[in-house]
């Protein structure tokens, strides 16, 4: 059962469908601190790894406490699922790597995070995904670098070391 509230300070609490704890009864979310799980037989293993089957399988791929987060942050934005990771390096690579294939681009603006910039400059380009930089200064220098093969633009909102805020209006 899902909550029917509209309000964001209820769907932030009770969205998704957890309730409470069956055994404890207690309404608030545990945190598992748990890297693996019981497996009732060697083919409740099987199904599970080869996804016939849903479940929890190891902690990386899915935890009961960042299940009811997702499940909450997607009841909050209106969408059908949610991704939780564990950082912003994890979320950027996901995302472009959701968005381009291998021949496609993007465009990044030039005020980055040096991780940011190790992932565009050599693990995209390994994948074959071309990242163009683009001074956020001006707006129109990420209009002069889109093709037909531009997947999306990417800007940090205050980004390390330079602090500079990025136009997303413009």
């Amino acid at each position: 059962m899902t909550t029917s509230s509209k309000h964001p300070e209820t769907i932030g609490l009770h969205g998704g469908d957890y309730r409470s704890d069956s055994t404890t009864t207690s309404v608030a979310v545990p945190i598992y601190q748990t890297t693996s799980y019981q497996f009732n037989n060697t083919d409740h293993a099987a199904n599970l790894f080869a996804l016939k089957e849903f479940g929890n399988i190891y902690t990386r791929i899915m935890n009961p406490t960042v299940d009811v987060l997702e499940k909450r942050v997607a009841a909050l934005e209106g969408g059908v699922a949610a991704l939780a990771v564990g950082s912003g390096q994890a979320a950027s690579a996901f995302c472009i790597q959701n968005l381009c294939k291998a021949g496609d681009n993007i465009v990044a603006s030039t005020d980055l995070y040096g991780g940011t910039v190790n992932l565009f400059k050599n693990t995209l380009k390994d994948q074959g995904i071309e990242v163009r930089f683009a001074d956020p200064i001006d707006p129109k220098n990420f209009e002069k670098l889109t093709d037909d093969k531009t997947r999306g633009y990417y800007g940090e909102t205050c980004p390390n070391p330079y602090l500079r805020i990025f136009p997303i209006k413009e």
